[in-house]
């Protein structure tokens, strides 16, 4: 009896996804060797990545981007089910809801800055609800949300600026004939 093999042959979507989650692993652990002044502030750089799959792909492909970036990135820097795993699990299944609810508001006034900025105070919002729930059972966790609203702004802003001028040179790419090569 000879054994039986299963083989999966990859998509280019599957490749595609792949791509673009190291790429956002590449970020989150670029982003863990940055100090921070205050613990559970982080730019997100990996939400870049994120909003262009977004913009490019769709929510499904977002979505799996996402998801093995929170599971790599957590195995890589020694964080898997610890508390950070779960507020950075929590906070980006709650960006990419509001993502998902966001694609269906007019592209004429809402793009990758406004859903940045959507999915920045979900994401923070999560992990304020989790923090109270389950790490610090007291309502004073709340004390720092001005200041948690402000890093979503400013973050949120700065990463849908850069996602925003990546689609568009993404874009003027695609759009314009190749140069021959030399």
């Amino acid at each position: 009896m000879t054994p039986s093999a299963i083989e999966l042959t990859p998509t280019v979507e599957d490749r595609r996804i792949a791509r673009h989650a190291a790429a956002a692993i590449v970020l989150t652990v670029a982003e863990a060797a940055i100090p921070l002044p205050l613990p559970g502030v982080k730019p997100g750089l990996a939400n870049i990545v994120t909003l262009v799959v977004l913009a490019r792909w769709g929510w499904r492909e977002a979505v799996w981007v996402s998801l093995l970036r929170v599971l790599a990135g957590s195995l890589l820097l020694g964080q898997f089910l610890a508390p950070g795993f779960f507020l950075s699990l929590s906070g980006a299944i709650a960006s990419l809801v509001v993502l998902g609810l966001a694609m269906h508001l007019p592209q004429r006034w809402f793009g990758p800055v406004s859903h940045s900025i959507l999915a920045a105070f979900a994401h923070i919002g999560a992990q304020l609800v989790v923090a109270r729930l389950w790490l610090v059972p007291h309502d004073g966790v709340f004390y720092l949300l001005p200041v948690f609203a402000l890093a979503a702004v400013v973050f949120g802003l700065v990463n849908g600026l850069v996602a925003a001028r990546l689609l568009a040179e993404i874009g003027q790419r695609t759009a314009s004939p190749q140069a021959p090569e030399r």
